[in-house]
């Protein structure tokens, strides 16, 4: 598995292929909830096995330092195989070196104990999106 964070045009079409895949046709989340109008400004994970895509996440910065973290997807042939957390580790990698103190996320509930594992504390239920409760979880960088 090879991992790739960029900003670049072609890397986010690539995510984009990806989070149509898992967000529209699997979850029945509309492609206008996704396309959100962030991509352009945020930085983007992507996850290939031997050049095809497997996986993707977004990183959109905000004001003070801190970050969203949105989008995680992964392909359906590709579940099970611990991918989440290697983004989401490669995410918060990625967060401290670029000086960035804080991550957001809002996230599925029932991936509430997932993101504990990572440091996030839980903060709020959030919307709901299609028939998905979201929840609001923040992850907070240590001072060294």
């Amino acid at each position: 598995m090879e991992v790739i964070i960029g900003s670049d045009a072609e890397t986010i079409r690539k995510a984009q292929v990806i989070r149509n895949q898992v967000f529209t046709v699997e979850q029945g989340i509309p492609q206008e909830l996704d396309l959100d109008g962030l991509d352009e400004t945020s930085h983007h994970l992507l996850m290939t096995d031997k050049g095809a895509l497997v996986a993707t996440a977004r990183l959109t910065p905000k004001l003070g330092g801190a970050s969203v973290m949105a989008r995680v997807a992964v392909l359906k042939a590709y579940r099970g195989c611990g991918l989440a957390s290697k983004i989401v580790e490669a995410l918060i990698d990625y967060a401290n070196n670029q000086g960035i103190n804080s991550i957001e996320i809002h996230a599925h509930e029932y991936l509430k104990e997932f993101y504990e594992r990572f440091g996030f504390s839980f903060i709020q239920q959030v919307e709901v999106v299609g028939e998905h409760q979201l929840i609001e979880m923040q992850y907070r960088a240590s001072i060294t």
